[in-house]
């Protein structure tokens, strides 16, 4: 058998670990180009160009009332492009997690989006179209009594509002 050396232990050592970090470095690039190549590009624009989108909201909130820990309630908020470019919708969450948002536009619901969601979703909403946004409360998920407040955020491309809340009240009993 042959004596090793420390310095070749050593030298060995390093040349393992230098190359364990090369991998791991490979492989996150890797993740990160997948993620870039899946987002969407959203066009920007400035509140004093002419051709925007333009966003028009029916309100921002609802008094659902009273109701049970059990229960679940809603509230509908209309999303109007009054502007002369596609409205984005995008980076659709909420206050909590028992609180969740879902965009339907000419019947086609999105899926629910929550306190902790991570999505590349958005959505166009051309101009002189209409979305709707639905807040659910789940009061069950996450129990408490009393007055609440919960909200659901909407980032958009609209230059005067990139990002809306929208936000429900309820007394749970």
């Amino acid at each position: 058998m042959k004596n090793f050396s420390t310095e070749k232990i050593i030298l060995g050592l390093v040349g393992g670990l230098t190359l364990l970090a090369v991998i791991f470095i490979v492989i996150f690039s890797a993740n990160e180009q997948k993620s870039i190549k899946n987002q969407t590009l959203i066009a920007s624009y400035q509140t004093s160009d002419k051709a925007k989108p333009k966003i028009e909201v029916s309100s921002t909130f609802n008094d659902l009332g009273k109701m049970k820990v059990k229960d679940e309630k809603s509230a509908e908020f209309t999303i109007k492009n009054t502007g002369s470019k596609p409205l984005i919708l995008f980076k659709v969450s909420s206050s909590c997690d028992c609180t969740f948002g879902v965009v339907t536009i000419d019947g086609i619901k999105s899926q629910e989006f929550g306190m902790h969601s991570k999505s590349d979703w958005t959505t166009s909403l051309d101009p002189g179209k209409t979305a709707t946004l639905s807040v659910i409360y789940r009061p069950f998920i996450m129990p408490v009594s009393g007055t609440i407040t919960r909200d659901v955020f909407v980032q958009t491309n609209d230059p005067e509002k990139p990002k809306l809340t929208f936000t429900v009240k309820a007394f749970v009993e």
